[in-house]
């Protein structure tokens, strides 16, 4: 069966073996350039140890630092970084991260989607009311009067960091960036999962984006193999970054 997707990735050959991507008309074994895009609350440092395998792999992988000031601003921003890949390119969304590759990732130069413990809202959604038909556990986001969003630094490690070291925690609870509360609320048009060919991981532990509500975007996006890393909290790609490093070499590969 043959599907046909826009831009630079123009045919996506699905067979029992697997599936083969094919750009004008050349077919593509393995697609080297990865973009990883952070959520909220963190910055790009986060993907230190995905970098790092990934690297040694021989990809050649790009770390997004978006402001999270506004939602059109951090799409922008990962854009930026999409057109200066010298070729098609895997983009990789963490929480806040999916909900910006849902419209980056129509970026012609990207190839496929990975989201990690990620949202992934359809055309009229917005990952806050999303958030509302799966409730997540925390109670630790508090809003400031000036609009902007963090999570409470005693809570970060329980509710956000669940899962990663206490000290690295510790420090990402105290240097987290604020994020403007509107961009929880903006309302997707045109998702990319809906053209390009999606990976998911599932983080079974996580507290901040209830791991049904993963399910839910994983199974509505036809995801090619999705894993749920067992006991893994919100940040699962600091706390299990082998595991997804290796999807994302799947993804790279279109198995």
């Amino acid at each position: 069966m043959k599907t046909t997707y826009k831009g630079m990735i123009s045919i996506l050959i699905v067979s029992i073996f697997g599936f083969t991507l094919v750009a004008n008309g050349q077919e593509i074994k393995t697609i080297k350039n990865i973009v990883l895009v952070h959520g909220a609350f963190v910055d790009g440092s986060g993907w230190r140890g995905i970098y790092d395998i990934l690297t040694k792999q021989g990809y050649k992988v790009s770390v997004t630092q978006h402001s999270t000031s506004s939602y059109d601003t951090d799409v922008a921003a990962v854009n930026r970084i999409i057109d200066q890949q010298d070729g098609p390119c895997i983009l990789v969304g963490h929480s806040y991260g999916g909900a910006i590759i849902t419209t980056a990732g129509n970026n012609p130069k990207v190839a496929a989607l990975v989201f990690i413990a990620a949202h992934a809202p359809d055309s009229g959604e917005s990952e806050a009311n999303n958030g509302k038909l799966y409730p997540p556990l925390y109670k630790s986001l508090i809003k400031g009067d000036d609009g902007l969003d963090y999570i409470d630094p005693k809570k970060f490690s329980a509710d956000f960091a669940n899962g990663v070291p206490v000290k690295t925690a510790e420090f990402m609870a105290i240097s987290q960036p604020a994020i403007t509360d509107n961009a929880f609320h903006v309302v997707i048009q045109n998702p990319a999962w809906k053209i390009k060919p999606v990976w998911c991981v599932i983080a079974k532990s996580d507290r901040i984006i209830n791991p049904d509500l993963e399910r839910f975007y994983a199974k509505r996006a036809n995801s090619v193999k999705t894993i749920e890393v067992e006991g893994a909290g919100h940040c699962v790609y600091i706390s299990h970054p082998k595991e997804c490093a290796a999807l994302i070499v799947l993804a790279s590969k279109g198995k």
